[in-house]
């Protein structure tokens, strides 16, 4: 029997994606999710509408177009349902490079270079000890492991903290809310990267990046609901606070009378750190979808429970 694919993302080129994944599975029919359509083996979706789950009784798996899962979680979802997210697809890389751009441009002070070449300006400021920047992630998953490894490469202290003890090379690993405090306390720089679930909502709060040390940097580029948006604009005016760049928002696109874009402290760009490569994404997600298929052991299944 033929195997029965289906599309859907509202946000995506769905011809783009259709065309690719069937040439990617030239065994399969493919097609773009229309209200009403057939029941499909297999879902490749991202964000989709609960019709569309309610609509695929049939399905076998869903497989998620990004690494993030929150959205697709907030839906009513059959329990029988299984979920598979990507591991990287090209995204760790682009992760990195963000990530390394915003902190060498905390740590060696090219904001301040800029200003002072804005006024004509020519003076040199004294550097910073690198190894007393440690720069702390949070979240060590495949993309938080990505960062670390880059930002090693500049010889940058790495802490890394997660829900569950990791131990990765040349990462001062915590672990669990009973460690969280000391490692804000020995992060000079935070970066997010975590999965959001009701455990770490709202964890970037002013109780907790006020444990980071004087001076700190903030780096968000998980999920916007990571980020409790008053309480780094508090801590920012009272100079706790550095700085920020932030990549991900509660309410995309960010409004245009929001603070953040006004404030001097803060570095906006439009969720754009790391973006879905289309051909690397298909390539993996239909081999994914053939490994499943006959029964293959695959990474990136979702726990629905942990939600991630």
């Amino acid at each position: 029997m033929t195997m029965q694919v289906v599309f859907c993302d509202p946000s995506a080129d769905a011809e783009s994606w259709v065309a690719s994944l069937r040439r990617h599975l030239p065994g399969a029919q493919v097609d773009n999710w229309i209200d009403g359509a057939a029941a499909a083996d297999y879902a490749v979706a991202w964000a989709p509408p609960q019709a569309f789950i309610d609509q695929q009784t049939r399905l076998k798996a869903l497989f998620n177009v990004g690494a993030g899962v929150d959205k697709l979680l907030a839906l009513k979802l059959p329990p029988h349902l299984t979920i598979i997210r990507l591991d990287d697809a090209g995204m760790g890389v682009q992760m990195a490079e963000y990530v390394c751009h915003a902190v060498i441009r905390h740590f060696r002070e090219f904001v301040q270079y800029e200003a002072q070449a804005a006024q004509g300006v020519w003076e040199r400021r004294k550097p910073h000890a690198r190894s007393a920047f440690a720069v702390g992630i949070l979240g060590m998953g495949v993309l938080g492991q990505r960062v670390a490894s880059a930002l090693r490469h500049f010889e940058f202290p790495v802490n890394g903290w997660s829900r569950s003890h990791r131990s990765v090379d040349g990462v001062t690993g915590y672990a669990g809310l009973d460690q969280l405090p000391q490692f804000l306390a020995r992060s000079k720089a935070v970066v997010c990267l975590l999965p959001l679930t009701p455990d770490t909502r709202n964890i970037l709060s002013r109780k907790t990046l006020a444990q980071l040390p004087a001076g700190a940097y903030v780096v968000n580029v998980a999920r916007g609901d990571h980020l409790v948006d008053e309480d780094l604009l508090a801590l920012l005016d009272s100079g706790h606070l550095a700085g920020a760049t932030l990549d991900v928002f509660r309410t995309e696109p960010l409004p245009g009378g929001h603070a953040f874009w006004r404030h001097p402290k803060i570095r906006v760009t439009p969720h754009t750190s790391a973006q879905t490569l289309l051909e690397d994404s298909i390539a993996q997600i239909a081999d994914k979808i053939l490994a499943f298929d006959r029964g293959a052991e695959i990474a990136g299944r979702v726990d629905a429970a942990r939600g991630y």
